[in-house]
């Protein structure tokens, strides 16, 4: 049985799933408006530790976050540039681009297989609402706005 506030709503519609550190993650598919190729953003003095800067996109400016730091991942272990992705989500008005290891496939959970995540830190901003079991190990349900720091009526990101 799932102490998860809310099953049947994260269930309700597809989560793209995606790898940080070997490890899996998911957003809901409606927060994402689109998978851009990596590229190197520009870098912004004084920002927060996990954005890594700005791009251009279609004459928008996006800031990007690393997803790694952002989670508190190991920053060490190697890319693949080739697989690397920036994963751009939404929140209200706002778009905000995910530094991805990888994109995986379209999850579409079970209520009965989300559960709460293993004790957390009791951070605020901790962007991990569920967890359920997946491809022999478990994927980690994220809230859009609470990974990209855009918590409701925020008009700012990272």
């Amino acid at each position: 049985m799932s102490l998860v506030p809310n099953p049947e709503a994260i269930a309700r519609e597809p989560w793209l799933t995606f790898q940080l550190d070997g490890q899996h993650y998911a957003v809901l598919l409606s927060r994402v408006s689109e998978v851009i190729r990596d590229s190197a953003p520009t870098p912004v003095p004084g920002a927060a530790s996990d954005l890594l800067g700005i791009c251009h996109l279609r004459g928008n400016i996006v800031p990007v976050m690393d997803g790694r730091r952002r989670l508190g991942l190991n920053t060490t272990t190697a890319v693949d540039s080739a697989s690397s992705r920036i994963v751009v989500c939404t929140h209200e008005t706002h778009r905000v681009g995910v530094r991805v290891d990888a994109v995986g496939e379209l999850l579409q959970p079970k209520p009965e297989a989300i559960e709460l995540p293993p004790m957390r830190s009791g951070r605020v901003d901790d962007p991990v609402q569920a967890v359920m079991g997946w491809q022999g190990g478990f994927v980690a349900l994220l809230d859009v706005a609470k990974l990209c720091r855009l918590e409701r009526g925020t008009k700012e990101a990272a």
